[in-house]
């Protein structure tokens, strides 16, 4: 039931690993104690799950994918910098493979989007919650950015329409507490707030654009959209090429806001 259009290549991955705890999770750090046993759904290289592990030093923190090829790299990343109250291994957010009331926090980010069933998702979230714990979530919601590029916005119309065509809900992060309360979480114990990130000074500019870019050229999703026919190779070039100008363009930034929803069982 996962429907992620991309792979994990070397460009996505570079993407997932500049995510942090402090840049991606600001809104969930206050309820992590030393104690914390979290379950980090869609770890990835394990940036994030391997700073809660360092937050959680007393605790312990399970990441999971759904397939295994990032996950040598985020055991690598954790071994590299001493941690090792973490584990990671392969799983399926529809069907947890842990007991009832086992975790203390359970998180995602950037991972209902890419999931045929998020309410499914969220209920299995719900059950692997200790009572008194929280399931924690945030997903993209919209984007803008300066100055115009026809590559860009070439770039998000095609991602929104494959995202749809797969069957995910590409960016969802405005209406995420909706799923919430159809998994069986009370409206009173859902706490809604935003995240945004931007990219603006010519390095944050390199990181974004020159990921994106490179998607374009060479990762599963150009492999994916111009086999099935959602795109034109000259398409792709054309937004390898925005995103290009978008790195040279001194006075461009690309802002990106989030939906962030804390649910207490």
């Amino acid at each position: 039931m996962a429907v992620y259009s991309t792979d994990h290549s070397t460009s996505v991955l570079q993407t997932h690993n500049w995510r942090t705890a402090s840049n991606s999770t600001a809104y969930l750090l206050p309820y992590i104690t030393s104690t914390s046993k979290i379950l980090d759904i869609g770890c990835g290289p394990g940036s994030i799950s391997v700073d809660f592990a360092r937050r959680a030093n007393k605790g312990h923190v399970t990441g999971i994918e759904y397939v295994p090829d990032p996950l040598g790299q985020a055991r690598e990343l954790a071994s590299s910098q001493g941690i090792t109250n973490i584990e990671f291994k392969v799983g399926d957010i529809h069907s947890l493979d842990f007991p009832d009331n086992t975790f203390d926090i359970v998180h995602v980010h950037q991972v209902l989007q890419h999931i045929a069933d998020p309410v499914k998702a969220l209920q299995e979230m719900r059950r692997v919650v200790k009572p008194g714990g929280i399931v924690a979530a945030r997903e993209s919601a919209t984007m803008t950015w300066y100055p115009d590029n026809k590559g860009i916005e070439l770039w998000l119309k095609l991602t929104t329409h494959v995202g749809k065509a797969k069957g995910g809900n590409p960016h969802p992060g405005r209406m995420i507490h909706v799923w919430a309360g159809k998994a069986g979480f009370e409206r009173a114990k859902i706490k809604k707030s935003t995240g945004s990130w931007c990219f603006s000074d010519p390095v944050e500019r390199a990181y974004w654009g020159g990921s994106m870019g490179a998607r374009a050229r060479s990762s599963g999703f150009a492999k994916t959209v111009t086999e099935e026919g959602f795109a034109s190779e000259q398409e792709l070039a054309e937004i390898s090429n925005g995103w290009k100008e978008f790195v040279d363009a001194e006075d461009a930034w690309f802002g990106l806001l989030n939906g962030e929803i804390l649910c207490w069982k």
